[in-house]
């Protein structure tokens, strides 16, 4: 039996805004070819659910123009800087299946229960000052028998290079990362709220960024 890992502190949103607000500029540049196959892989886990998608922390909509054009996606994030260059890539590249795109805290989601089919979130979960709350928030707008489909690094449970991701977690959280959180932390919230735990699949680069997925009771 897996035990839940204890909280540790994280940070805060006012940290996040203005972290992102660094990152707006320069992000597609960084992360785009590096984080393309995991995203890929998220928004085809997804749409296998149903066509209605939200994508949390959708940041400046790198995986937008992966989503079909039959699909209703909306997308939220904390930033408005990010959000300002995934209206722009929606417009110039004429995504109509994209529906919406607001500034909202996916700790407190502004939509109604069961109004997704499923929810997206890439390179966000383990940063989000209360990833219990949030997995919550997703978990009430997705419809029974949907789905959260998650992309990010989650951290060795052990040896040596779970030591290293733990020595290094500070550093890499005030740069708007995160090295440490487990994915057993994740397994523990969603056996304690009736989720069916899917599983882990490693993608690129080499396996460090994974593909989670966890389904909603029917």
């Amino acid at each position: 039996m897996l035990s839940e890992q204890p909280r540790e502190a994280g940070p805060t949103t006012a940290l996040m805004r203005k972290a992102y607000a660094r990152w707006a500029p320069v992000y597609d540049i960084v992360y785009d070819k590096l984080t393309e196959p995991a995203a890929r892989a998220a928004v085809e886990a997804a749409v296998a659910c149903g066509p209605r998608i939200l994508e949390a922390g959708v940041g400046t909509g790198l995986s937008l123009g992966y989503y079909p054009r039959d699909a209703f996606v909306c997308g939220v994030d904390l930033s408005e800087d990010m959000l300002k260059r995934a209206r722009s890539k929606v417009r110039r590249k004429g995504l109509t299946h994209v529906r919406g795109l607001q500034v909202m805290d996916v700790c407190h989601l502004g939509y109604a229960d069961a109004s997704f089919d499923a929810v997206v979130a890439q390179f966000l979960i383990t940063l989000v000052p209360d990833p219990e709350a949030a997995l919550s928030e997703f978990l009430r707008v997705v419809r029974p028998g949907g789905e959260i489909v998650l992309a990010n690094h989650f951290g060795q449970t052990d040896g040596p290079v779970a030591r290293v991701e733990e020595i290094v977690a500070p550093i890499c959280t005030k740069i708007g990362w995160s090295s440490d959180f487990k994915s057993t932390r994740i397994e523990a919230w969603a056996r304690r709220n009736g989720v069916t735990f899917i599983g882990v699949a490693p993608t690129f680069p080499g396996g460090f960024f994974k593909i989670l997925r966890m389904r909603k009771a029917g």
